[in-house]
């Protein structure tokens, strides 16, 4: 069973209604697994906490028709529902013109039913216009119910149940602002700093009351079966250990990454740069992004630690960072109060928190000269996201070109042995980086 939970935007609940549903299946003693559409890191914490599961990104753009499918189907078998939460709106995503990197196209290429949630509030039968114009916006993609999210009573929601219209009402869910996700400027908190129980409990209770859980589970189980994909190969023997930074500061990572690092040979050993006064014993290190800002007195204040990386540097041992992981190889942060923490200082220059997004969307990278990922030329996509500016040298490793505009710009720092980017990278079109980094890191 299978089904796509879109959004008819950015910020009606998909988040909140998906959680909720799969608390509530997991109570009927259904195994639950759910998978996110587009780039984010931070829903996926709270996927994986509501679930118990690791969660994967499906993303059109980054990943491409096949590898979505198979790396759907391969971590759909254990489960007996998939819950796909879309990204932004339905049909948003990386070209205002075509389905590529929306959610609409992540629907047709598993042929999973779709749910769309808006947000009701303030309607009554203008909801059935709403659903009406997604409904009928494009021939092949089909919305088969509708969430109607923070209604203002059962009441409300029986006069949108009445409203008509060609797409039905599944369900809703009340307001209920004492247990709504925090945010803040990259969206929702992760779930790592929040008790999320009561706030789960509370929205499966809301979905049991209000929604019409068997109708769901229904359609989900309406979508044909898939063409199994192809089975990974064996993990190959480790032939190395790379240090993967995980704490507060540091986790968002693709598991499509971390799972072609493991296919080369790689042992992935996870340490804290917070926390943790000595590296494992590795021959490279892994630091994706986070929320180092948050966290940059305690790892400035971690010298021991911040001594055995630049050690360990010292000895041309791998190290590959990504937005958060560049901001720690800085010579400082200056954060959002204006205080400046010292940090790694392997790349000249700082990273200055700012109260304005620097920097969004897809961008296709090409490396300008050799680095620990491949030769010159080496070509990967990624996703950029971030309120911080980097201020020192001008940057010279890669060449980024936008996915929307078009436009070109240098980004990137270090060289063969050391690599400082604010792209957070997607592997999948590009198995061969993850086994090139691999391979630096035998050697």
């Amino acid at each position: 069973m299978r089904l796509v939970i879109a959004g008819a935007g950015s910020g009606v609940g998909k988040t909140t209604f998906t959680v909720g549903l799969c608390w509530a299946l997991q109570r009927r003693g259904l195994k639950v697994r759910v998978f996110k559409c587009g780039p984010d890191y931070l829903d996926p914490t709270w996927h994986v906490r509501a679930s118990g599961r690791a969660v994967h990104n499906l993303d059109g753009w980054l990943m491409g028709r096949e590898v979505v499918r198979a790396t759907f189907a391969r971590h759909a078998r254990d489960v007996d529902v998939s819950l796909i939460e879309g990204v932004m709106g339905l049909f948003d995503g990386a070209d205002p013109s075509e389905l590529v990197g929306s959610t609409a196209e992540i629907a047709q290429w598993l042929e999973a039913p779709t749910l769309l949630v808006c947000d009701a509030r303030g309607m009554a039968r203008s909801v059935a216009a709403l659903a009406h114009g997604f409904a009928s916006y494009h021939p092949d993609v089909k919305i088969h119910g509708l969430i109607c999210n923070r209604v203002g009573s059962a009441g409300h929601l029986e006069l949108l149940r009445r409203a008509p219209g060609e797409v039905p009402v599944f369900g809703g869910m009340t307001r209920r602002a004492e247990h709504a996700f925090p945010e803040r400027h990259l969206g929702l908190y992760s779930a790592h700093q929040i008790d999320p129980h009561a706030a789960f409990e509370a929205f499966a209770d809301e979905v049991d009351a209000h929604c019409e859980l068997e109708r769901i589970l229904e359609l989900a189980r309406s979508a044909p079966p898939l063409r199994e994909a192809r089975p990974d190969p064996k993990p190959a023997q480790p032939r190395c250990r790379i240090g993967l930074a995980r704490d507060a500061a540091f986790h968002f990572y693709y598991d499509a990454n971390l799972h072609l690092l493991e296919q080369a040979g790689a042992q992935l050993v996870e340490f804290s740069p917070i926390a943790d006064t000595e590296l494992p014993d590795v021959n490279g290190l892994y630091i994706g992004g986070g929320y180092p800002e948050l966290h940059a007195g305690a790892l400035a204040a971690n010298q021991p630690l911040l001594a055995a990386i630049r050690a360990l540097a010292a000895l041309g041992r791998p190290i590959y960072t990504e937005c958060g992981g560049l901001m720690y190889l800085s010579e400082s942060i200056v954060d959002h109060a204006g205080r400046r923490h010292a940090m790694l200082g392997l790349i000249e220059g700082c990273a200055v928190m700012t109260d304005r997004l620097q920097a969004l969307g897809y961008v296709e990278v090409e490396t300008r000269r050799p680095t620990l990922l491949g030769p010159a030329g080496t070509r990967f996509r990624g996703h950029q996201f971030r309120h911080s500016r980097f201020e020192g040298p001008a940057p010279d490793l890669y060449e980024l070109t936008a996915a929307r505009s078009g436009t070109r710009d240098a980004e990137g720092y270090g060289g063969e042995n050391l690599v400082g980017s604010y792209v957070h990278a997607h592997w999948a079109r590009s198995p061969a980086v993850a086994q090139t980094f691999v391979d630096h890191c035998v050697r």
